[in-house]
């Protein structure tokens, strides 16, 4: 990801120093935190999150960590982020939600805990309901 001033930082805005971050030192810990929810390194993104990263923090295409993380399949991350108020619900750019994105790629164990954190089965395009039905999935679903 590039330095784009479109990202949505909503984050850290202070180093623990108490100096406030520059833009480009913001949009480094935003890509950093997107590289950890991708990859699933669930302790490195908590401490982003522990000390003042937003758990919504979103990217140019609207994807938040919680999306990243659910679309590749980190459960631990998943649970942890849900844990320290990602909304389960939030959609990207596209209007696609996190359980549905889940389901496309065939995340079992993280569908389920987006379907216990409530996330709306009938938000986003298509819906998580509507691609749980074209992949043969909806025994996941309530």
């Amino acid at each position: 990801m590039s330095e784009d001033s479109s990202v949505d930082p909503g984050g850290p805005t202070e180093e623990p120093t108490g100096r406030p971050l520059t833009p480009e030192e913001t949009a480094r810990v935003v890509e950093l935190s997107q590289h950890f929810a991708r990859e699933g390194m669930t302790s490195e993104l908590a401490g982003f999150v522990d000390h003042g990263l937003p758990a919504d923090v979103a990217d140019h295409d609207g994807n938040t960590l919680l999306m990243l993380a659910a679309y590749h399949g980190h459960a631990e991350t998943v649970a942890m982020l849900l844990d320290r108020g990602a909304d389960a619900d939030r959609r990207n750019g596209r209007d696609q939600s996190p359980v549905a994105g889940a389901l496309f790629k065939g995340e079992d164990d993280v569908v389920r805990l987006l379907v216990a954190a409530g996330a709306d089965l009938d938000a986003g395009t298509p819906s998580g309901r509507a691609t749980a039905q074209m992949f043969g999935r909806a025994d996941l679903l309530p």
